[in-house]
């Protein structure tokens, strides 16, 4: 089976903590397209005021930028969702709703779960973390929407229960797409697992008995996700990459970040999907 690439271009991190990330809409598209070109079948943005360099979650927004790249390149483009579960559930998924109603989204962010997250740093220094908060209203608020307009929910899985539950809520969510199942490693925050194959042999065995044959792949937050790659290719799974998923301040930008791992799968023996055969391969 083909392998996926998807790259995450600049996730909620602001230029301050990674400085190469894309934010004007001009960027974002011309770093996506520069990416698919390397591989790429799957882009995940973030929407910013280039202006102010804050996170901007309208749906015009993420408009702008889904059609743009799809414009000009044939890949699966997808926003994320505002980082504070502090909103409604319907505010946090109202930019989803609005461009699932459009016909523009083939994926959503649909998080089952919520974690602490702390860089060991800040922990070693005193300084408190983030919680990341998805309430289960919230989550099957996505699915709903899932459902409704049939796009996938990608789940990101920081923890072992963000699988549990949200296959759980997968079985009882009526008419869902199939999810896609992407494990969360790190290095320099403090959840879930390092970038072992230990870890992502514990997470195939609970997916096999959650969910068997789901579609999964390797990911995760401050890290370097290639000592995981021949691994994710030999057992049939996927691989992201990109700035919103390496460590903080790195130097090496999206395109040869995605470059890099097309070489890391093809060296395990694995040929890189078009966003066709992605399609293809979750509706069967």
């Amino acid at each position: 089976m083909p392998t996926w690439i998807e790259v995450a271009l600049n996730g909620p991190w602001g230029r301050a903590r990674q400085p190469a990330i894309p934010l004007a809409e001009r960027e974002i598209i011309a770093e996506a397209l520069a990416c698919v070109a390397e591989g790429a079948a799957i882009v995940h943005v973030h929407a910013y005021d280039a202006q102010t360099g804050r996170q901007d979650d309208r749906a015009d927004r993420y408009r702008a930028i889904l059609e743009g790249i799809r414009a000009s390149a044939d890949c699966i483009v997808y926003p994320t969702i505002p980082f504070s579960g502090a909103a409604s559930a319907e505010a946090r998924f109202a930019a989803v709703a609005a461009l699932a109603a459009d016909g523009l989204l083939e994926w959503a962010v649909v998080d089952p779960g919520s974690v602490h997250l702390a860089s060991f740093e800040a922990v070693a220094a005193g300084e408190a973390g983030f919680l990341y908060a998805n309430p289960e209203e919230h989550v099957r608020h996505g699915l709903a929407l899932a459902a409704r307009y049939g796009f996938h929910p990608a789940y990101a899985l920081y923890e072992p229960g963000f699988l549990r539950l949200g296959a759980a809520l997968a079985r009882a969510t009526p008419g869902l797409p199939r999810p896609v199942y992407r494990f969360m490693f790190s290095d320099g925050l403090a959840f879930g697992f390092p970038p072992r194959p230990w870890a992502l042999e514990a997470y195939l065995k609970l997916l096999a008995e959650c969910d068997p044959g789901a579609p999964w792949m390797v990911a995760g937050l401050a890290v370097e996700i290639e000592p995981l790659v021949e691994a994710a290719v030999a057992s049939g799974g996927h691989v992201r990459t990109g700035l919103e998923d390496a460590p903080l301040g790195t130097a090496l930008g999206n395109v040869a970040r995605v470059r890099r791992v097309r070489a890391a799968i093809e060296r395990a023996g694995g040929i890189i999907a078009a966003a066709r055969e992605v399609r293809a391969a979750l509706a069967s």
